[in-house]
């Protein structure tokens, strides 16, 4: 889990993470992270060789709780699979928008969500040391309390409705979903939500997945599910809880669901390029670990 303390020290000491070398070796980084300052509707990015080029732009839509903003991408090669990203607690910003571009730089249309929206539009921190030196956890707790399972289910079926109005999804594909953090249980709910649509989801360092007061315990949900699964956990997060992964591996298995639930070797945050735990070899691995899975579900 976050670990508020340290974290916030490190913010204030200045040792700000913004190198992306998550991006991926063959990615030109002028390319994959054009500056806020661009005028950002449909504007075509140039991709690593051998890969489709991109548009980009800021969205919104409607959900039963009012209009969700986030970030969409998509690759102009024509309609492809879609993504659902779930950020972490800094919400969208800069390094989520990246990860969308390597999306669909690999052929994928992805969309970041701000999971904040009922409170404020995107973006509400520029980089994860902007939120922890800047007195994001208060605020995030607050924000955070309105986003139970109920409230993630609706935002996720209006996220597939939005998605399979557009030209450049390819609706006759699953969707996939991936989430960082609090967002890991996020995709879990999204695809008990829709199961007709979502047919891959991802976790990484995601924490609440197992709740076992909770009647909407993600873990409980997988029979609700028709999704492959991909939840890769924080070494740290497994020394706090090592029998999670055990009840996880357990409860996909009693109802059939295809799972892969795996102890990387990186701390809570590894797979994030603004994070102060960012290992970028573990990144890696994990990269294509979901790779892996889109492929095989989508």
């Amino acid at each position: 889990m976050c670990d508020e303390e340290k974290i916030t020290r490190w913010a204030r000491e200045g040792l700000t993470r913004r190198e992306f070398g998550v991006l991926g070796a063959t990615a030109v980084a002028a390319a994959c992270a054009p500056s806020d300052g661009m005028a950002l509707d449909q504007v075509e990015t140039v991709s690593s060789p051998g890969y489709p080029a991109w548009t980009e732009q800021e969205v919104s839509f409607a959900t039963d709780d009012g209009t969700m903003d986030g970030w969409f991408v998509a690759p102009t090669s024509g309609p492809a699979p879609a993504v659902i990203i779930w950020p972490d607690i800094a919400g969208l910003r800069d390094s989520k928008k990246a990860m969308a571009r390597r999306l669909a730089d690999r052929g994928y249309t992805a969309l970041v969500v701000n999971q904040y929206y009922r409170d404020t539009p995107a973006p509400i921190w520029r980089d994860f040391a902007d939120f922890a030196g800047n007195g994001g956890w208060g605020r995030a707790r607050e924000m955070r309390g309105k986003l139970d399972a109920d409230a993630i289910m609706r935002d996720a079926t209006a996220a597939v409705a939005f998605l399979d109005s557009r030209a450049e999804v390819d609706s006759e594909r699953g969707i996939g979903t991936q989430g960082y953090c609090m967002g890991g249980p996020f995709t879990m709910w999204s695809a008990a939500a829709v199961p007709s649509r979502i047919k891959a989801a991802a976790s990484f360092h995601g924490g609440g997945l197992v709740r076992e007061d909770n009647p909407k315990s993600p873990h409980k949900l997988f029979g609700q599910m028709d999704a492959s699964l991909l939840v890769a956990i924080a070494q740290d997060d497994d020394t706090e809880a090592p029998d999670e992964k055990n009840t996880l591996r357990k409860a996909a298995a009693a109802v059939g669901r295809d799972a892969t639930v795996e102890v990387f070797a990186g701390d809570h945050g590894w797979c994030v390029p603004d994070s102060p735990a960012y290992a970028e070899a573990e990144a890696e691995r994990a990269w294509a670990a979901l790779l892996k899975l889109y492929e095989g579900a989508l």
